[in-house]
């Protein structure tokens, strides 16, 4: 007999740019992903901070997991421009991570630019309306 519906956590095991963004998500590799993402070295995730637009160290739980891999973080807060708190930034600065905090629009069009450079580059995006 049939299980049904298996919900797994959102996850595509590529590196892919961004093709689209708005209408509270992302379209990347021909696929959507509703809400807002993780692109990371081992693959672009399904991502929700718990506070946005504020993002603390716990949202980034992955990308320090991976920081041996990553030299850049854009992170797309939303349609405005947002600060990163100090924890934050000295957290990421341990981890040899340099941190550009930018709206989401730019983040993905700077992360699109340095992933086709081949760059050591990871993105925190909150998806906008």
């Amino acid at each position: 007999m049939a299980k049904g519906i298996e919900i797994r956590e959102a996850h595509f095991p590529g590196r892919a740019p961004i093709d689209a963004y708005g209408n509270g998500g992302f379209r990347f590799a021909d696929m959507s992903h509703r809400g807002s993402i993780l692109c990371l070295p081992s693959g672009i995730h399904g991502w929700e901070p718990k506070t946005p637009p504020v993002v603390t160290i716990a949202d980034l739980s992955l990308v320090l997991a991976q920081a041996g891999d990553i030299e850049i973080l854009l992170v797309g807060t939303g349609t405005e421009l947002r600060r990163l708190p100090q924890a934050l930034r000295d957290e990421l600065r341990k981890h040899r991570i340099s941190a550009d905090p930018m709206s989401t629009g730019a983040a993905v069009r700077t992360y699109n630019v340095l992933l086709a450079e081949d760059r050591a580059v990871a993105a925190a995006l909150i998806a906008v309306d």
